[in-house]
Formats: C-alpha cells, structure tokens, sequence
C-alpha cells in the first residue's frame, strides 16, 4: 500500500500548513509517511506542492505521480492533472468543473467555522474521507492541536473538518490508505534533527544570516534557546557570523552557523582564520543551485568540492552529510564531537530536499547531553597552546587562569607567538595535518545496502540516500543484482578501504545533484574508483527512486 498526496497551489495559500496537518496526523496514527515541498522563490503567485506519502513500510523519498491532487486553485488542476497516477483522484478548492471533485475550502471554512483560516480543516476532512480514514482520529488531533486556542476554536475546527467529510461523503473510500500502528509517531524534518542535534550536543552560541535552505536550524535554535541554554544571533552577515563563533570558541563555547552557498563564499576567510587558530568551529551548509543566487529554493549537491577546497592554505577539516533526519540528528552531535576532538573546522552539508524533508524519526533523544569539548582545564605556567604533539592535536585552555592562551593569525610557534622562523613553520604545519591521520583512523564507515554480490553498486552521499535506497529495492525485487554504498562522511575518506568494500569487477554508478561528478571525481582522487558512470541531475529537483531506475534500465 503506497498513496501520494499532492497539495498545489500559488504560494500564500497555505500549501504548507494543510501538508504539515496532515503530515502530523498520519505520523499520530503510527502510519509510515514522507513529505517533501516544490516551490518556487515567490512570497506570493506561483505554483508550489507538497506532497505527502504514506505506505505501510518505511518510507525514504517521493514518487512523481500523485494518488490524491488537492489543487487550491484551477492553475494547479490544469498544469499537474496530467501527473496523477490512474486511477487517483482530483480535488479541487472551487466550483463548477467537471474534471474534479469540487469544494469550496475558504468559503466553507467561512461558513461552518466563521474564518477562511481554517480552509485547511475543511480540505484535511475531504482528503482523509477519500481515503477511507473518516475524521475522528481528525477530530482527536485537533482537540489537542488546537486545545491552549480554547473550546470555541476546537469546537470551529472539527465542524469544519466534519464538513469536509460530509462534501465529499460520495467518494468515500475512492482509494485504500495504509493501516496504522505500525510506523514511529515522531515526525522531524531535516532541519529540525540538526538543530535538536546541536542543542543536545552542548552548542550555546549560534550566529548567521538567514538564506534558504538553512534558516530553520537557526530558527529552530531560537525557539529552543530557553530550554538549552542557547545564545541566538542573526549576524548582520556571513563574515560577522563565522568571525562570531570564531570568538565564541577561542573562549571555549561551542559554537555554529549556518548558511548555503552564497553566504558560505563570504565565510571563507574566518574558516581559514579557524584552520590556523585550531578553533573547532561547525558550519552547516545548505545547498542549493547556482552560481550566484541560481535557483534559491531547489535542491542541488554542488558545493562539495568548494566546502573541501575553501580557504587559502592547507588545513585539515572534515566534511560531513547526512541523508535522512535520523542520519541529521545523529552527525550533528558526531561532527560537534570531531570538531572539539581535532580543534579543526567541521562543515555539514545538507540541501533544500533534505532540509524540508519531513519523515518518521524513531527515538531523537531531546536529553542534554553535551559532547566532550576536550579542554585543558586546569593548564600549567608553562602551558603552550600549540605545543607538537604525535597526534597534533595541542592542549587546549580558555583564557584566564594560571597561563597565558595566545592566538594569531600569522604562524606562529608552539606558545602562539608570530614568528618567520621557516623551521618552526614546517614544524607546527606538520603538526596541523596530522589530524587528519587521526581522523581517517576514525572514519565513519560507508552504508551498503543490498546484496554482497551486486553486478552494480550506486554509490551516493548525502540526501540521495533515500532515491538511491528505494531504486536498489525496487530493482532486486525484479531480480536484478543492484546494490547501495551511501558515504555520510565525504572527507577525509580512505581511498583503499572504499576500494576494498568495492571489489572488482563491479559497475559504479555514481548518484549525484550535480553535473560534474564532484564526489566520484574525489572517490577517483583518493584511489578508491578508477573507472565509473556518472548519473547526474542539476535541475534543482531532487531524484525520485523511479527516475533512477529507468535510467539504470
């Protein structure tokens, strides 16, 4: 069983409002669902969908044709009829059409409930009738929805509700939703699992500039900022927002921002301030199309190789990204935790399908339990902040107390002192680098996902996880031998360890939101691939399983 509802319209209408009703409700009910959004850069006008998919099995990316269109208006009907699926049914917010099942959402809203607000209500009725639910589990949710609101509005929501049912009472049951109970009932977006991530994880000072896709973890932080302890600030730009948490963890405060790829651009000095400080900063960075502003609120994997190459001079980082909410929440509080350990830049890399993505989350613990900062709490008067180490990673103190703690942006010897000594250069450039020895002993494993004997093997990172996953499910149950290798970490990588999971003889497909195979071109460079196929897609639309599969046939 496996039902995708689409809700369009223009934006302002409140696309995303009646697909977060109804996105909550099923996730109450114990029903797996996954939602995304498609919409352009318009506060108002336009034509934006979000869409909802329920099945009775774990779900991990969309499908392209809609079971249920819930068009808000007649441009929607018109230009996206031809995308639903035979069989599906066509709902539409207006009157006197024949192609359609046809509710008046806001003027019935007005009617029974004395607000157009609650067109939602009305069209949340309609949908589930439809689908054979009724609306008493409806009626349920908005009681408690709706219950600091007061009587008055429960009672107006759920005689909206009723109405809805009642209006499309002849098409009950046109098409069979999945049964509940068994599915998670938490729902968390991309975004949301970064930012409880990092709350968790001991961040207590956040600073950016709002840009899309990456603006709900910094909002997420703020409405969390109580309850964790959080120090919240929207920077008058990039550049005061990374030198802010630059200052933040020289005092020993963990610290972050946030930004996509324009804004990253502005933040590449202060990332190279951090590589020579050994501050661990972490930067989230959500992707999306460009160059330039290119295509502000779509999806794309573009910025790869400029998160591994930004910043003049060399210095180690590590580079993570996520392909789930799960996998958000979870790398979060790992790449804090590298951050602190190797005092060294940490970057996350997510993307608007990733960021709006919302699924059923099993278990995100909300506990504060903040990571090791690593910190050298009680230093002597001969503490030397860059003191060479084995492993190069120095004692690191917060100001204050017995020892001095000198920074400088030049380089600098082993108390933190400027110097031109070219010895001492090699010496403590040597000693920055030799993180990454310790990092790429503490890789994160790749994720296989399929048979070990694969003739062909996806390789992804990041938010294709879900595509890629579904395609190689859907390819073995038609006997074809198709397997899933999904890096979550893109660097450091180790290049004889991958090439060893890979073995011989196998075809390497590389899964990628852009068109340079930026990742299988590093997979390449580090030894791990010599020949692949690149399958790219650079549209600002993410991939969808059943697009992957007619390209692998």
């Amino acid at each position: 069983m496996d039902l995708n509802i689409r809700i369009a319209g223009a934006a302002g209408q409140g696309i995303e409002t009646t697909g977060d009703l109804l996105v909550e409700l099923f996730a109450d009910q114990g029903i797996h669902c996954f939602s995304g959004q498609t919409y352009m850069s318009r506060i108002r006008g336009g034509l934006n969908w979000y869409d909802v998919r329920v099945a009775d099995r774990e779900l991990f990316s969309g499908r392209e044709k809609a079971d249920v269109l819930v068009a808000l208006n007649d441009q929607a009907l018109d230009w996206l009829q031809g995308d639903v699926a035979e069989g599906g049914v066509k709902l539409l917010n207006g009157s006197g059409r024949d192609d359609a099942i046809c509710v008046e959402f806001e003027k019935v809203a007005k009617e029974t409930g004395g607000s157009a607000i609650m067109a939602n209500t009305v069209a949340a009725g309609a949908v589930l009738t439809i689908l054979g639910y009724g609306v008493a589990s409806l009626e349920e949710h908005l009681r408690e929805r709706f219950a600091r609101k007061g009587d008055e509005v429960v009672a107006a929501n759920i005689a909206c509700a009723r109405k809805g049912a009642e209006l499309v009472a002849s098409h009950a049951g046109a098409l069979k939703g999945p049964a509940g109970d068994n599915a998670p009932r938490g729902i968390c977006s991309g975004n949301e699992a970064v930012g409880l991530g990092a709350a968790t994880a001991g961040v207590k000072f956040a600073a950016g500039y709002p840009m899309t896709p990456s603006t709900g973890v910094l909002t997420f932080l703020a409405q969390a900022a109580d309850r964790y302890g959080i120090v919240v600030e929207q920077a008058e730009d990039e550049i005061a927002a990374v030198n802010m948490i630059c200052g933040a963890t020289y005092a020993g405060v963990p610290a972050m921002t946030t930004t996509s790829g324009g804004g990253f651009a502005l933040m590449v000095e202060g990332l190279a301030l951090a590589g020579m400080l050994e501050l661990p900063i972490f930067i989230f960075l959500g992707q999306r199309p460009g160059p330039a502003t290119g295509l502000p609120t779509r999806t794309a994997q573009q910025d790869l190789m400029f998160a591994l190459n930004a910043g003049h001079g060399e210095f180690p980082r590590a580079v993570f990204a996520p392909g789930t909410p799960q996998q958000c929440y979870e790398l979060t509080r790992h790449g804090l935790a590298v951050a602190h350990k190797y005092q060294t830049p940490v970057i996350m890399l997510s993307d608007q399908f990733l960021a709006d993505m919302r699924k059923n989350c099993a278990g995100l613990d909300e506990s504060y339990r903040p990571v090791d900062r690593c910190l050298c709490l009680d230093p002597s008067e001969e503490y030397l902040r860059y003191a060479v180490t084995e492993s190069g990673v120095s004692p690191r103190a917060i100001p204050g107390g017995n020892s001095f703690v000198v920074l400088d942006s030049d380089e600098h010897d082993e108390d933190g002192h400027i110097t031109d000594h070219l010895a001492t250069r090699v010496k403590m450039q040597d000693k920055r680098m030799r993180k990454l020895d310790g990092m790429v002993a503490e890789i994160m494993p790749p994720e296989w996902h399929g048979p070990p004997d694969a003739e062909k093997v996806l390789v992804c990172w990041g938010s294709t996880y879900g595509p890629c996953r579904e395609a190689v499910d859907i390819m073995n149950s038609d006997n074809r031998a198709v397997a899933m290798l999904h890096f979550q970490q893109v660097w450091p990588l180790d290049g004889a360890a991958i090439r060893t999971t890979l073995g011989v003889g196998r075809g390497i497909i590389s899964v990628e939101c852009n068109q340079t195979g930026q990742f299988a071109r590093l997979l390449r460079q580090v030894g791990a691939v010599s020949d692949f196929q690149l399958m790219a897609k650079y549209d600002g639309l993410p991939f969808t399983a059943e697009e992957i599969v007619r390209r692998l046939q």
